[in-house]
């Protein structure tokens, strides 16, 4: 069966992706282009490491492509995608240990400008969340980054990690608890 672009039911990605998975292979340019920076963010979040996040982006669309038949129109492409992703950063952890380090680098500000102080502060405070953020357990920041940075829905998290809404709902819920509990933590240790 030929699946065109008007899909009854599926947005844009999922419509590109059944003519992708029946085999117009090309269109996973346009989907690249749609996704790739955020496929970037998921990594980068989950390892710190910009090189394995590049690498591990070029390897998910590899197997999009890949295992393009498998995908299924009832699910989102975006779930399927990172459901992908999710298993790539794992068959990539198994391979080698993952670095913990974390760029503390801040740029130097001039301390006699409000304005530049305050800027200071916000990068200081966006250093110290993605400290506390990359020291949680990888369940927690998962759910943490597939949820508030990729701005996947309870019910397509439950999908990707193979649980129900309400219980990722309870994880979210959890691992924001956690990540409030290591921030100040971590707070207390700046001053």
């Amino acid at each position: 069966m030929e699946y065109g672009v008007d899909v009854v039911g599926t947005s844009g990605d999922e419509a590109l992706m059944l003519r992708v998975r029946s085999g117009d292979t090309g269109l996973l340019a346009e989907l690249f282009e749609r996704h790739h920076r955020g496929v970037y963010g998921f990594f980068y979040r989950m390892t710190s490491s910009r090189e394995m996040s590049e690498d591990l982006v070029q390897d998910v669309f590899l197997r999009i492509l890949r295992y393009r038949e498998t995908y299924q129109p009832k699910t989102s492409f975006s779930a399927w995608m990172y459901g992908i992703a999710r298993n790539a950063l794992i068959d990539q952890m198994r391979k080698r240990r993952p670095e913990a380090a974390i760029d503390d680098s801040l740029p130097e500000f001039s301390c006699g400008d409000a304005l530049a102080d305050e800027q200071f502060r916000a990068r200081q405070e966006t250093a110290m969340v993605r400290k506390a953020l990359a020291s949680l357990p990888a369940d927690k920041r998962e759910v943490l980054i597939l949820s508030r940075y990729q701005d996947l829905k309870y019910d397509e998290i439950g999908r990707i990690l193979g649980c129900e809404a309400n219980t990722v709902k309870q994880r979210v819920f959890r691992a924001v608890r956690a990540l409030g509990d290591r921030f100040a933590e971590l707070a207390g240790e700046a001053r």
